[in-house]
């Protein structure tokens, strides 16, 4: 099994890719900040540790995700994430 290390927005978000038992995933954390994802597939992220908002495509407001909790966003979309506190995230990549 090959890890993949990604680096975003200069460092202040990291993960690390992985082939699990539900295919591709990866495992990260985010500094607090503010970001704009693209996606290539389908992604559903949960977080694990902190909390974020979330702005999906198509929503005029955002909504918090917290620990334990999923959202889904479709493929070739971008979405908008604040993060407050350091935040630990899964993200499972679905064709």
């Amino acid at each position: 099994m090959a890890l993949k290390v990604n680096e975003y927005f200069g460092g202040d978000v990291k993960s690390i890719e992985f082939e699990g038992a539900s295919g591709r995933a990866t495992v990260g954390v985010m500094a607090p900040g503010t970001y704009e994802f693209s996606t290539s597939t389908v992604e559903v992220m949960t977080v694990v540790d902190g909390v974020l908002s979330v702005r999906l495509p198509g929503a005029t407001s955002a909504r918090e995700v917290r620990a334990g909790e999923s959202f889904e966003v479709g493929a070739k979309e971008t979405f908008h994430l604040v993060v407050s506190v350091p935040t630990a995230y899964h993200c499972l990549y679905r064709s």
